[in-house]
This record gives C-alpha cells, sequence and structure tokens, in this order.
C-alpha cells in the first residue's frame, strides 16, 4: 500500500503544515475462541444473560505456552510491514499501548522491536488504561509533526486473558485478546490526525484496578491467596461514567472541528459493551450504520479495541473520511480524536 503524500520532512517547506497520517493497518487476534456456552461450565452465567448485559457472543484467547503480549503485536506488525512495503529498519519510532506487558520491565515496546528487526528505533510503552491506543496515537503524531520522525508504529496489545479471573463471572465474561498496529507517517495534504481531546481523573482508580503486583503492594502469598492480581472492576460505577464522559467527548470533538454527524463517515468506540456504544451513537445522533461494532466477536480486548476496528473495517475507509475514535478506561482515562482518513481501503 503506497504512502499517502509522502515528500520527506527534510524537502518539505517551511511553510506547509505536516501532519500525522495513517498509512497501512495490521491485525491478530488468537485461534482459540471462547464462547458464553463454555464459559458457563465455568462460572454461573448464560449466553442470555452476557448478550444482554454487554453483547460479547465470543472472545478470542492466546493459548500459546510463554507467549504474551509482545506475541501478538509482533503478529500484526509484520502483517502490517508487509502490507505496506516497509523495512523494519525504516521505523523511527515504536509506541506499544498495553496494559499486560511481557514484564514489569523492560517495555515490551523493546522486546516487540527485537522480535520484528526493527533496530533503528527508539521504543517505549504507553498505558493509559482502554485509552490507550487513542493516547498513544495522539502522541506518536507529535513525533511525526515535529519532523523528529518519519515512519512511526503505534500498537494496541493485551492479552487480558492473563489478568483475568475466570472464578468471577462479572469480569471473565468481558475480555479478550488482540492486537492492532498502524504505520504513521508524515503528509502535507488534509489528512490525518486532527485533533484530540484527551483526558484523566485519578479518582476513578478504586473502581477499576489490578490491587496487587505494584510497588504499593508487592506479590505476596496473602495477595495471591485475595486474588488480587486479577482485574477488579465495580461496574456500576464504571459503566455510569463511561457512558456520560465517552458521547460526551466523542460530541465535543465534532462541535469542536465544525462537523456534524452526517458529515461522519464513521465513530470508532472502544468495545467494553455495547450498550455504552449504542448510548455514545445516539448521543452524537448518529446512524447505527455509522458505528464500527465487532464486540460480539472479540469482548473487550483493552488498547487494542480501536486498532482492531480499523483492521476489520479498513477495505470500506475511503481518503478523507472524517472518522472520530472514542474510548474509556482505568484511571479514569477517556478523550476522542479526530481522525481524517488517508488512504482508500480497497
Amino acid at each position: 500500500m503506497p504512502a499517502v503524500g509522502g515528500p520527506d520532512t527534510e524537502n518539505m517547506s517551511t511553510m506547509e503544515k505536516i501532519n500525522a497520517v495513517i498509512t497501512g493497518v495490521g491485525g491478530y487476534v488468537p485461534d482459540y475462541i471462547l464462547t458464553n456456552d463454555e464459559l458457563s461450565t465455568m462460572v454461573d452465567t448464560t449466553d442470555e444473560w452476557i448478550m444482554t448485559r454487554v453483547g460479547i457472543k465470543e472472545r478470542h484467547i492466546l493459548k500459546e505456552p510463554g507467549e504474551g503480549s509482545s506475541f501478538m503485536a509482533v503478529k500484526a506488525i509484520e502483517q502490517l510491514l508487509e502490507k505496506t512495503g516497509t523495512k523494519p529498519e525504516e521505523i523511527d519510532l515504536v509506541v506499544c499501548a498495553t496494559v499486560t506487558p511481557d514484564h514489569v520491565f523492560p517495555a515490551t515496546a523493546n522486546i516487540i522491536s527485537d522480535k520484528c528487526g526493527i533496530r533503528n528505533a527508539h521504543s517505549f510503552d504507553l498505558n493509559a488504561g482502554c485509552s490507550g491506543f487513542l493516547y498513544a496515537l495522539d502522541t506518536a503524531s507529535q513525533f511525526i509533526r515535529s519532523g523528529s520522525k518519519k515512519k512511526v508504529i503505534v500498537v494496541g496489545t493485551d492479552k487480558m486473558s492473563s489478568i483475568t479471573d475466570y472464578t468471577d463471572r462479572t469480569t471473565c465474561v468481558l475480555f479478550g485478546d488482540g492486537s492492532g498496529a498502524v504505520l504513521l507517517e508524515p503528509t502535507t495534504e488534509d489528512v490525518g490526525v486532527m485533533d484530540s481531546i484527551l483526558h484523566s481523573d485519578g479518582f476513578g482508580r478504586i473502581h477499576l484496578q489490578m490491587k496487587a503486583g505494584g510497588s504499593v503492594k508487592p506479590p505476596s502469598h496473602e495477595s495471591i491467596d485475595a486474588r488480587e492480581h486479577y482485574i477488579y472492576q465495580e461496574g456500576r460505577h464504571v459503566y455510569k461514567h463511561a457512558v456520560s464522559n465517552m458521547s460526551n467527548v466523542a460530541v465535543e470533538i465534532m462541535k469542536k472541528n465544525n462537523f456534524t454527524s452526517d458529515e461522519l463517515a464513521w465513530l470508532v468506540p472502544h468495545q467494553a459493551n455495547l450498550r455504552i456504544i449504542e448510548a455514545t451513537a445516539e448521543r452524537m445522533e448518529l446512524d447505527k450504520n455509522k458505528v464500527m461494532i465487532n464486540i460480539q466477536r472479540y469482548g473487550n480486548t483493552t488498547a487494542a479495541t480501536l486498532p482492531i476496528c480499523l483492521w476489520e473495517w479498513e477495505k470500506q475507509l475511503k481518503k478523507g473520511d472524517k472518522l472520530v475514535l472514542a474510548a474509556f478506561g482505568a484511571g479514569f482515562t477517556w478523550g476522542s480524536l479526530y481522525l481524517k482518513w488517508g488512504y482508500d481501503g480497497k
């Protein structure tokens, strides 16, 4: 896939505005599918209960022994490099959004770069919960705009099954594993990352967190016995704040950039709960046919939900399409990003 508006930044006139545009998308989900029916043999739940409350039918789970989030990220990035005809040595920067790093350190982005043969880039991880890819995309675009980087990979990858308690029916139905990656390059055309609105408020940490494993509460027999190394979520609180904040910030980005739902090609929402997605679309006065929804097949893959959507819908996207990406996650973190698509997917 050819780069869009791809003159080198060295040759760009100082009068021209450099923007960061997505020039390719890659994705990966594991082969193993965990269905609601199988979950119902593990905990007290049913397909009807899960579908009614969150809209998830199945989720993909990484079963390969000894493999973590980097394994899936490498699959997505290798596909991305092949599709765009990009060599690993051309990459200047890798930003990895994840809440399930391979290790506490080194950064998973470092591991990904090594596995992909990316030798001429620096790399780092970014953790903003389910808003991680949104934050990472905005951060990476600044490196392009500054002229310091020409080819940047942003990858969202999470092995949520590694921190999911499959004895807790309120959380184990929600999460799946997967990865999605995009290539960012400079352009002087009127496409790319146009604007963003990002928020965070640490009060929400008590409602959605992993209680142990960090420096405040290091691993111990007590923390393991108390099952504090898994996702802890107070669903009602999270749902309430997610609905209001995600929908409000999605509307705000449209108003700020003076376009309406009629002009919007797609809403790309974080896939946490079908009811949250529907509430956001309704608040935006947006037809459901303009909303990317795949939660029924993948569940919540955290930092991977947004790029997996772009990966699945890539063939339907056209150059100049206006997209709004919106997410809400642990922290609390939330935000929206206005993106003009850079190429015809077909």
